[in-house]
């Protein structure tokens, strides 16, 4: 628990750190029928396309404002990943936290955004919450149909996920609500798709309900390739920290993001860093 708890001091001191956080039917008997290894070869050419119209004050991830400091500190992220990335098999994670409120969907989102920024990355961002799915929201787009309706066999594969126009970005809603949605998730149609993904997205990014509050995140931490813990200055503390870690065997955690920088902090270095560089262009 050493890297967690210096991760935690290097925040209190002004580390690396991520933005402000945003606040915050019973499963069917019969699974629809995927065909052998689910090929989704020519998947991509039948998804509708979305505009990118973000809720007001959503605070997600702009190109627009580069010079933006929650946007420079998604894209030291983003290149962290990517790094991991480049020494090991890794296409799918899960962004969790061990408590709610703690900022793992704003995190889950702004990283998936920050990759689908770069040209060929195709990135896939899947609300796996299905107790409190917020990304629809986000994106101002309908909850269902989903991943819950796919997985009850309401709906197929090629109508819960949409292209994001402008973007390598596709969402996968979370879809309509169920009254168990651990025993949805432990279907084999769940590992099977999570297996799949990878053959069409470069990433998969999945935001998935607090550690501590369900087992769905440990579930889904055994089928991706990794698992990225949020925790918040002020909120977290040290035992939820290291009983989360102990719930996930500490086994595929690639890392933890600090969340909740007082803003003055934030901001300071990177407004002296974009008034220096921009003052020696004109």
């Amino acid at each position: 628990m050493s890297k967690v708890h210096e991760a935690l001091r290097k925040a209190e001191l002004g580390g690396v750190v991520v933005g402000s956080d945003t606040g915050a039917g019973g499963v069917a008997v019969e699974a629809p029928v995927l065909e052998q290894g689910l090929n989704l070869q020519g998947l991509l050419e039948l998804l509708p396309e979305i505009p990118f119209q973000p809720l007001p004050d959503s605070l997600l991830f702009s190109a627009m404002q580069p010079q933006d400091a929650p946007t420079e500190e998604f894209r030291s992220l983003r290149t962290r990943m990517n790094h991991m990335q480049s020494l090991q098999p890794i296409h799918s994670v899960v962004v969790t936290s061990p408590s709610p409120a703690e900022g793992k969907s704003f995190s889950s989102v702004n990283l998936a955004l920050s990759e689908a920024h770069l040209a060929g990355n195709n990135t896939l961002l899947a609300d796996f919450d299905f107790r409190r799915p917020i990304i629809h929201n986000l994106f101002q787009i309908d909850r269902s149909p989903g991943l819950t309706d796919y997985l009850l066999g309401k709906a197929e594969l090629k109508d819960i996920i949409k292209k994001v126009a402008g973007l390598n970005l596709w969402i996968m809603p979370a879809g309509e609500a169920v009254l168990n949605p651990l025993e949805l998730l432990n279907l084999r149609e769940v590992k099977e798709l999570l297996d799949a993904l990878p053959t069409l997205f470069n990433w998969v990014v999945l935001d998935s309900p607090p550690l501590l509050f369900a087992a769905d995140a440990n579930l889904l931490s055994t089928m991706c390739h990794g698992t990225v813990l949020v925790v918040r200055i002020g909120a977290t503390t040290i035992d939820s920290v290291t009983r989360a870690m102990q719930s996930l065997c500490e086994n595929n955690v690639l890392g933890i993001v600090v969340n909740g920088a007082r803003r003055g902090e934030l901001y300071s270095k990177y407004t002296y860093y974009y008034q220096y560089y921009y003052s020696k262009s004109d």
